[in-house]
């Protein structure tokens, strides 16, 4: 039997990097479509054309000739962007997987685990919106016309590159120095952590399978901690204990916008899943990876290389005004 013929577009980026690999480590026939300026290096097993995904004409070009049975745009945001694929994928293609966002899901839930049957309604993330928005166009043509869609929502997955938290580095070096980091709310809302290997296992199985068709699967670990444990859990890979100060989210949305809204839009409420869905299509599905080995990595990724430590001097000034107004026995 010939191997799947699957076309990335990206292919590079932190969660899809890890499902590039295992493609070609299954024996799928990949092709990743991006603008060649990722960070990652791209697998010798798979074809890498160069092309702008925003320009039809370079996407027509690049493409030219070429016919895949399977199609995944990592990189699709907004409503435009999935009509653009529409019109180059439509009929031409027996799949067709967008990547969504379980950001997508009724916030605050209004009730636990979340499965796919959750309504999707997101009022303070645009980036939430937006998604919907791709999944309702894609949706409608899968009904109207047959469009093979399948929707893959992940929450909150993370690679050696990626510090869980807004600032990125910036908390890491805090904690270092003896300073205190912020961390949202109590500290005791529970949250979803999910590696990048493991998030891979459970999406590259979807690829090709026909029981997929109109229907949207979540993928994660049932690795759930709270933020005050992920906050502890990163301090002491790093070698330190960390000095916490609770910060009411809405504060934090006040102080900086874009920092709230993706809070107020998804961190700030618990979110826990059931994946019960995907396992009923990929039976062998079981996350290994927990955040303590996750922490490890990311801290060590950093220490290899100081370039790689970046300090944002505007989350840390932030960090210092919101510490010293709620740290406790202060006021």
């Amino acid at each position: 039997m010939a191997a799947l013929r699957v076309l990335f577009i990206g292919g590079s980026g932190v969660i899809s990097s890890a499902c590039t690999s295992l493609a070609v480590e299954r024996g799928l026939d990949l092709t990743l479509l991006n603008r060649g300026t990722g960070r990652r290096a791209v697998p010798q097993e798979a074809e890498h054309l160069i092309a702008d995904v925003r320009d039809p004409r370079s996407m027509r070009e690049a493409l030219r000739g070429r016919e895949f049975d399977v199609v995944v745009d990592w990189v699709a945001f907004t409503p435009d962007h999935v009509r653009a694929d529409l019109e180059t994928f439509e009929g031409r293609v027996g799949q067709y997987v967008f990547i969504s966002s379980a950001s997508a899901y009724q916030t605050p839930p209004a009730r636990l685990p979340i499965r796919e049957s959750t309504p999707l309604r997101n009022p303070f993330w645009q980036y939430s919106r937006n998604k919907i928005a791709c999944e309702d166009v894609l949706l409608q043509a899968y009904r109207d016309r047959g469009f093979p869609v399948t929707i893959v929502r992940p929450s909150h997955t993370y690679d050696r590159t990626v510090v869980p938290f807004d600032g990125g580095w910036t908390i890491v070096e805090r904690m270092r120095h003896g300073k205190e980091i912020v961390v949202h709310g109590d500290g005791s809302s529970l949250w979803t952590l999910t590696h990048h290997a493991d998030f891979a296992r459970g999406f590259v199985p979807l690829l090709g399978h026909t029981r997929t068709l109109g229907e949207a699967f979540h993928i994660t670990s049932d690795d759930v901690l709270t933020w005050d444990e992920i906050a502890r859990t990163v301090a002491r890979a790093a070698g330190v204990e960390a000095r916490i100060v609770h910060v009411p989210s809405d504060v934090i949305a006040a102080a900086d916008p874009g920092w709230g809204a993706s809070l107020l839009g998804d961190k700030t409420h618990s979110a826990t899943f059931d994946t019960s869905k995907l396992r009923g299509v990929v039976p062998d599905f079981v996350a290994t990876v927990p955040f303590e080995h996750g922490a490890r990595e990311i801290v060590g990724w950093h220490d290899e290389d100081p370039d790689r430590k970046v300090v944002d001097p505007h989350v840390d000034r932030l960090m210092d005004e919101l510490a010293d107004r709620f740290r406790v026995g202060d006021r």
